[in-house]
């Protein structure tokens, strides 16, 4: 293991806003502590001492929430110094946080720049579509609180992408969504499936998305970036881009692509470790960084058999045309709301509609990467 990715939710659950399909929410409510309260510095010099004594070469140590941002820009200055403390054999440490932008001012953004922490910003789109589902805790939209952020990270050169919920609304305005982010200069976009809470029928929710409308939306936006590329135009997608790597024999980065959950540490605010965002529940707790070395919690998480249990491939999947593209789709997204088998991933049909229509295009890009024939500005 040469490389640690850590995702530390230092105010556990907490948020300053109530966006309306939170999957946090959902998995606050079906564990026996809702919200572990906010990380202690205690805790947080115990997770850098423990992870930077590990042989390892670089390590990512992420935030996200709740909002992570509660937890007050102090608790971020402490991290840096107990880095520098412990960083005793060099390690290469990258910085990340995922904020709702909500108190965002100009203190937190010159700190995000002066330590090159990788911002990712929650933002579903234009004003109605955005404030339809993302509003603070008297049910007012946020849009203007983000644009605001947006400014500032501007202002102090801090390294940014968008992250967007593809809920239905958004699915069906991404046309004019894209269109939104290239006029305001939003040039990396990072979109994520909108998912619902466990155990029930998917698609009940004003805001739930279809497979029908999912297929609908990667068409649609994959056609307005494939454009942009060939005129030469950069705007980063995530999933656009590991599918051209991919093409390429290249290892998707994005998880959820690879067909296998990937070796992560969660951390909740109390110094708990689950395998993964989608699963910080009382089951899946595989140790506790306040007091487990990492080889402690690597043999719980290898008895829980959480990744072995990603690996599971549908019948149907093996004699699909588009398994080495698809590899089954992110875990979450395969869950039964009853048994113990993992089904077919909940977008097959998106997926495979999708491919149908964009395989050939991608191919295009890949050809045109390889023979250095893309002119990007």
């Amino acid at each position: 293991m040469s490389h640690i990715n850590l995702l530390i939710k230092p105010a556990s659950g907490n948020c300053n806003m109530r966006c309306k399909y939170c999957f946090y929410h959902d998995v606050i409510e079906n564990r026996e502590t809702a919200s572990f309260g906010m990380m202690s510095l205690e805790t947080l010099e115990n997770i850098v001492r423990n992870v930077l004594n590990h042989p390892i070469t670089a390590c990512t140590i992420a935030f996200q929430g709740g909002e992570p941002t509660l937890r007050g820009l102090e608790f971020y200055r402490h991290l840096i110094e107990y880095v520098k403390k412990y960083n005793k054999k060099n390690i290469r440490i990258h910085y990340a946080l995922q904020t709702n932008g909500y108190i965002i001012d100009n203190e937190w953004a010159r700190f995000f720049a002066e330590n090159n922490f990788l911002i990712g910003l929650s933002m579903d789109g234009m004003k109605d579509t955005h404030d339809l589902h993302r509003v603070d805790a008297l049910g007012s939209g946020t849009y203007k609180k983000v644009m605001h952020t947006i400014q500032l990270f501007k202002n102090h050169k801090v390294e940014f992408n968008i992250l967007t919920v593809v809920t239905a609304q958004v699915a069906r305005n991404i046309g004019k969504i894209y269109g939104f982010y290239k006029r305001n200069g939003l040039h990396y976009q990072q979109y994520i499936p909108c998912i619902d809470p466990f155990g029930e029928e998917r698609g009940q929710y004003e805001h739930s998305l279809t497979p029908e409308l999912y297929a609908y939306f990667l068409k649609t936006l994959f056609n307005l970036w494939y454009h942009d590329i060939k005129r030469g135009v950069f705007n980063y997608n995530r999933y656009f881009e590991n599918l051209v790597g991919m093409i390429l024999g290249l290892r998707p980065e994005s998880c959820g692509m690879a067909g296998v959950c990937t070796r992560q540490y969660v951390i909740e605010a109390d110094g708990s470790v689950y395998p993964c965002d989608f699963y910080v529940l009382d089951k899946y707790k595989i140790g506790d960084f306040t007091k487990d070395d990492i080889e402690t919690i690597e043999k719980n998480r290898k008895e829980l058999g959480f990744i072995e249990k990603s690996m599971e491939v549908h019948e149907k999947c093996k004699k699909c045309k588009w398994f080495a593209l698809c590899r089954g789709g992110c875990r979450r997204d395969r869950e039964p709301s009853e048994g113990h088998e993992l089904t077919l991933n909940y977008f097959c049909s998106a997926y495979q509609e999708f491919f149908e229509y964009a395989y050939e295009k991608l191919c295009d890009i890949a050809r045109m990467l390889r023979n250095n024939e893309l002119g990007i500005k």
